[in-house]
C-alpha cells in the first residue's frame, strides 16, 4: 500500500513529515510522445491516457506546479506552443511525418523527438524544469535522457506494461515487441519514482519488472466530479441522445480493439437475445468510440460481427463524443460494460459510476478497485459471453438494480476526485526530488 493514498482513493490524512521539509517541484516537464492531450479521446491512441494528464496538469497547475507538455505534432501548421490551461502548456514537437505513422512506428522517431525537447529546454535558464514526468515506454525512453541531462529527477506512469498485456491477449490481438519490453525495464531501473494506478499494478511492477518496491507509489487517477454527476438524471439524458425511455441500455464507450473486447458485449447480448427473444423489443447496445490499435486493421469488424450475430437492429454505432456528451452516454446507459482483457486502471468505470450507473467489467487489472462487487457493479472472471448474458438478465429482470446500483456507485466514485490525485502526485514529486537529491550527494561523496 503507498504511502500517498490508500486503497479507495483518499489522500493520506497528512503529507508525510520527511516530505514537508523538502520543497515540491514548481514546474514540470511533462512527455506524452505518442498522443496529444488536444486530441478527442476514443477514437485513434487517444483514450483513458489523455483525459489523465489533461486533468492532472490542470490540478497541478491549481496548486501552484506548473506543466509543460510535451507531444508529437501529428499535423502541418500546429503552433510550436498551445496554452491549454492556466499554468499549463502543451508543445508540439516535430519528430517524423505528421501522419500515417502507427504507434508502432514511433520508436524510430524518439531520437528527433529528444531533439526536440532539448530545444526547448535551451531556450531556458538552467534549472528552468524541476522534474520529468513521463507517461507511456515511448516517453519514458525521453524522459530518461532528459532528467540525466537536466541533473532532475524522473517520474514514470507505465499506463499499461507489455508483459501484462502479452499474458492476457485477446484473441488474434498481437503481442507486444520484445523491444517494448527492454525498454520499459530499462525505464523501470532508471526512474527516481513510479506510478502505478493500483495496488496491483505497483505488484505488477516489482514482479514483471524487478522494481524496487520503495519507488513505486499508488496514485488513484481521478474523475472529473463537476462533469461526471448524475446532473438531472437517467430520463432527461435519454431525452437528450433520442434513446427510448424503457429500454434496456448496456453501453461500450472506448476505443475499438481486441483489447477491449467490444465483441463480447455483442456476443453476450445474442446470447440473452437467444434466451429471451420478447427483450428484443426494448434493449438498445450502443457503441461509443473509434477503432484503434490492431482494430485499425479491421475498421467495420464489429459492424459485421453484428450482423452475423443477428442483432445489427439492436446495436447503434456512434462516433467518439466530447467529454459533455460521453457523460450524457454514461447518465442514459442502464450498465456500462467493460470486458476488457486488461486495463491498469478503468477510468472510464469510475466516470460511469461518477454519473450514476453501475458498471459490468472483466475482473482484470485495476477494474476489482474502481468496481465494488456487488455493490457498484458487477465483475466477470473470463470472457464467456454466457456469463456477461446472466448479469445483463439480471439487469432487465430487475428495474430497480439500476437505480440502486447506479446510486451506490455515486457515492462510491466522490472517493476518486482529480484534486486527491493531484495531491498525491505532488507527494511524489517531492519524494523524488528528495531521493535524487540524497542520490546525488552521495554519488559525489
Amino acid at each position: 500500500m503507498s504511502q500517498y493514498v490508500s486503497r479507495l482513493g483518499r489522500r493520506s490524512p497528512a503529507t508525510p513529515a520527511r516530505l514537508r521539509l523538502h520543497r515540491r517541484p514548481r514546474r514540470v516537464a511533462m512527455l506524452s510522445v505518442h498522443t496529444s492531450p488536444l486530441h478527442q479521446p476514443g477514437t485513434g491512441d487517444a483514450g483513458g491516457m489523455n483525459v489523465y494528464i489533461v486533468e492532472l496538469a490542470q490540478r497541478l497547475a491549481a496548486i501552484n506546479i506548473e506543466v509543460e507538455i510535451f507531444t508529437r505534432a501529428t499535423a502541418g501548421g500546429l503552433p510550436p506552443t498551445v496554452l491549454l490551461a492556466p499554468g499549463v502548456l502543451v508543445r508540439h514537437v516535430d519528430a517524423g511525418p505528421y501522419e500515417g505513422l502507427a504507434k508502432e512506428d514511433l520508436p524510430a522517431q524518439l531520437c528527433a523527438f529528444t531533439h526536440g525537447v532539448m530545444q526547448a529546454w535551451a531556450g531556458h535558464r538552467p534549472g528552468h524544469y524541476d522534474l520529468v514526468h513521463s507517461h507511456y515506454w515511448l516517453s519514458g525512453h525521453v524522459g530518461w535522457l532528459a532528467a540525466q541531462r537536466w541533473g532532475v529527477p524522473l517520474v514514470h506512469a507505465m499506463h499499461t506494461m507489455a508483459k501484462v498485456k502479452n499474458a492476457n491477449l485477446a484473441d488474434g490481438d498481437a503481442p507486444e515487441p520484445a523491444a517494448r519490453v527492454i525498454g520499459e525495464t530499462q525505464i523501470v531501473a532508471a526512474a527516481d519514482r513510479l506510478i502505478a494506478n493500483t495496488a496491483g499494478e505497483a505488484d505488477e511492477l516489482v514482479r514483471h519488472y524487478a522494481a524496487d518496491p520503495a519507488k513505486v507509489a499508488v496514485v488513484h487517477p481521478g474523475v472529473n466530479l463537476d462533469r461526471f454527476c448524475a446532473a438531472d438524471g437517467r430520463a432527461a439524458a435519454r431525452a437528450r441522445l433520442g434513446l427510448p425511455q424503457d429500454a434496456l441500455i448496456p453501453l461500450f464507450a472506448g476505443r475499438i480493439q481486441p483489447l477491449k473486447a467490444p465483441d463480447v458485449l455483442l456476443r453476450a447480448v445474442a446470447v440473452l437475445l437467444d434466451e429471451r427473444p420478447e427483450l428484443r423489443s426494448r434493449i438498445l447496445v450502443p457503441v461509443v468510440g473509434g477503432p484503434s490499435g490492431s482494430g485499425l486493421a479491421r475498421p467495420e469488424g464489429l459492424q459485421k460481427l453484428a450482423a452475423r450475430l443477428g442483432i445489427a437492429d439492436v446495436v447503434r454505432f456512434c462516433p467518439p463524443v466530447g467529454q459533455e456528451r460521453l457523460a450524457d452516454w454514461f447518465r442514459a446507459a442502464s450498465v456500462l460494460v467493460m470486458p476488457s482483457y486488461s486495463e491498469s486502471f478503468g477510468l472510464v468505470a469510475i466516470e460511469a459510476q461518477a454519473s450514476g450507473t453501475p458498471v459490468l467489467a472483466a475482473s482484470v487489472g485495476g477494474l476489482p478497485v474502481a468496481v465494488r462487487e456487488g455493490e457498484t457493479g458487477f465483475l466477470v472472471r473470463g470472457h464467456d459471453p454466457a456469463a456477461y448474458a446472466r448479469v445483463l438478465r439480471r439487469f432487465a429482470d430487475e428495474p430497480s438494480l439500476c437505480t440502486r446500483m447506479g446510486e451506490a456507485a455515486g457515492r462510491h466514485a466522490q472517493s476518486f476526485g482529480w484534486d486527491i490525485a493531484a495531491a498525491a502526485t505532488a507527494d511524489v514529486y517531492t519524494a523524488a526530488a528528495h531521493a535524487h537529491r540524497r542520490r546525488v550527494r552521495s554519488h559525489h561523496g
